[in-house]
């Protein structure tokens, strides 16, 4: 985890914050990381390692910004979204396992049955479900780039500034947040969804007790 408390030197301003060497690493943590969650459903042993590589480059990161000199507010933030967003997916992830063992159906990606046609539509089709998580990735990314350009004012305020000016990033935008904004329904939807699984079967089992 990078420290961010951010001390400038020479060293520091003479070489470029997006290649330092700590934040190289960060760059490491979000491929390793949407590697994981893309073999999540097909290879759950490739998933771990993957996974406990982001885990320990976490630590490493923090080590080689303190060796180097070469603490950040953009490694800081990077690395405290990368956290939270593999945080979050991974107990998404777990939801979405033990809802599949509850509701014993044959495989995680069975949403045939599923009576949420938003479900249904994420994990039939690979390319969707692949432009919600990528376009959430990068519209985090881009609001806080954003912000770091000296941009004042909330989120809303900042992107709507950003695509009334018909930046770069306004544009970009634009295209992601449709799919961040689905991804986050898709979340919410899913994690509603397992608790209905788990009050049900709570339910029905303590039923069959008192018979």
């Amino acid at each position: 985890m990078e420290d961010s408390t951010i001390e400038d030197s020479p060293k520091q301003r003479n070489w470029p914050i997006y290649l330092y060497i700590p934040n190289i690493i960060g760059y490491a943590r979000i491929i390793a990381n949407v590697a994981a969650f893309g073999v999540a459903f097909t290879n759950k042993k490739l998933f771990a390692i993957l996974y406990f590589a982001s885990f320990v480059c976490d630590e490493l990161d923090g080590r080689f910004a303190r060796m180097f000199n070469q603490k950040s507010t953009f490694g800081a933030v990077l690395d405290m979204v990368t956290d939270r967003v593999s945080t979050a997916a991974l107990l998404v992830l777990l939801t979405h396992f033990y809802n599949t063992h509850l509701s014993s159906k044959a495989s995680h990606k069975d949403m045939g049955d599923s009576k949420s046609t938003l479900l249904r539509l994420y994990y039939q089709h690979r390319y969707f479900m692949g432009y919600c998580a990528i376009g959430a990735e990068i519209a985090y990314i881009l609001l806080y780039m954003l912000a770091a350009d000296g941009n004042i004012g909330s989120p809303y305020e900042v992107a709507r500034h950003a695509v009334a000016e018909r930046t770069v990033y306004g544009i970009v935008l634009v295209i992601a947040l449709p799919g961040c904004a689905i991804k986050q329904l898709v979340n919410l939807v899913q994690m509603k969804t397992a608790a209905d699984v788990c009050v049900r079967y709570d339910t029905h089992r303590y039923s069959s007790k008192s018979q």
